[in-house]
């Protein structure tokens, strides 16, 4: 078997929509879907793309996720509102949340919506970017509930909360979105994951053993001993990022009623649940768009022209958040790579739902080119 396939975005979205219609997805759901997770692989993000496919294929199977959900709404202000997802398919509920958000934004200029109880939704930027495509500024508060804790506060030598994202959202002077999104651990799970399955050692500084040392090695948090103590992320910047997680959780989670990182409320096995406290804004009601668009123009200006480091050499200029993206969209524009693991993970996740629903969906694996 090949290191690395190959595959062409539109056949990969192909597949993974045809997937989760077979599993018993809307024609909408299944392309709201594949949009997501084809869009995180094409932005270089392959932790979020459809590497994560099989686990919610495992998390349908075992009846967590719940497909063809419609967000409820379980308080609404006017300009404040919280969201139910219902444990449905994330793309899909994060998908329906920024719509109302958005459409309130306009109404009254700015609305805070809190989404609860949703399906893993994802990239948090591909909502973000949604926001910005309307015109709006958003700022996301997130956290994430798995089988397992696996990031360790700053100070701390095991897990007890996950990756919990930060993300805000703007149109640059340029016109080109403007997307700050990150985890609050050293790097994001799924990077551990796909760097297991690859056989390769994640970046020094990111991981600690189950004794609470330091360690390059992925497979910490997936033991082949299903008994043994996991060792776990850290965050970044020690305690700044310890700090903004713990924001990020009490905020995404505890303000919008969903259910905090504990083991009370983790998953039975498969899901991944989140919990998303939403700022958005239309910034055209302040008045301030020609001010906004000649000073952050001057100001990134003045920023790009600082002298460049090694980094900024090799990355051919100073960069703007978003720019990576870009960048990538047009590197896998013919071809996404997928580790020969994950590929195998999504072959096998195809023939599960063949011989439950009765499918012939066809390995992703043939599609390679």
């Amino acid at each position: 078997m090949a290191d690395t396939f190959n595959i062409r975005p539109q056949d990969l979205h192909a597949w993974t929509a045809a997937l989760f219609e077979a599993a018993g997805s809307s024609a909408t759901e299944a392309q709201l879907t594949a949009d997501h997770l084809v869009g995180a692989n094409l932005s270089g993000h392959d932790s979020h793309g459809v590497g994560m496919a099989p686990r919610y294929v495992q998390s349908l199977l075992n009846d967590e996720l719940q497909l063809n959900q419609t967000i409820g709404v379980v308080a609404d202000t006017g300009a404040m509102l919280v969201i139910d997802g219902k444990r449905g398919m994330g793309p899909s509920m994060a998908y329906q949340t920024m719509n109302l958000a958005i459409e309130r934004a306009r109404q009254h200029g700015v609305v805070a919506v809190g989404l609860r109880n949703a399906h893993h939704i994802g990239r948090i930027g591909h909502w973000a970017e949604q926001a910005v495509a309307a015109g709006m500024i958003s700022v996301h508060f997130t956290n994430a509930l798995s089988s397992q804790a696996a990031v360790s506060p700053f100070g701390g030598a095991e897990g007890r909360f996950v990756t919990n994202p930060f993300t805000v959202g703007m149109q640059g002077p340029d016109g080109l979105p403007i997307v700050l999104d990150f985890a609050t651990s050293a790097i994001a799970h799924g990077k551990v994951r796909v760097a297991f399955n690859k056989g390769e050692a994640v970046p020094p500084g990111a991981l600690i053993d189950n004794q609470g040392q330091p360690t390059t090695d992925p497979g910490v948090m997936f033991p082949s001993d299903k008994s043994q103590a996991l060792g776990a992320l850290v965050t970044f910047g020690e305690h700044k990022g310890y700090a903004l997680a713990m924001v990020c959780e009490l905020l995404g989670a505890a303000l919008t009623g969903g259910e905090t990182t504990q083991p009370k409320n983790y998953p039975r096995q498969y899901g991944v649940w989140n919990n998303m406290f939403t700022l958005v804004f239309d910034p055209a009601k302040l008045g301030t768009q020609a001010r906004f668009a000649s000073e952050a123009q001057s100001f990134i200006d003045w920023v790009k022209s600082a002298r460049l480091s090694a980094v900024g050499q090799a990355n051919g200029g100073i960069l703007m958040p978003g720019d990576p993206e870009r960048r990538m969209r047009q590197a896998r524009a013919k071809g996404v790579p997928v580790d020969a693991g994950t590929m195998q993970q999504l072959d096998d996740a195809a023939r599960s739902i063949n011989a439950r629903k009765g499918s012939a969906l066809q390995p992703l694996s043939a599609l390679a080119i």
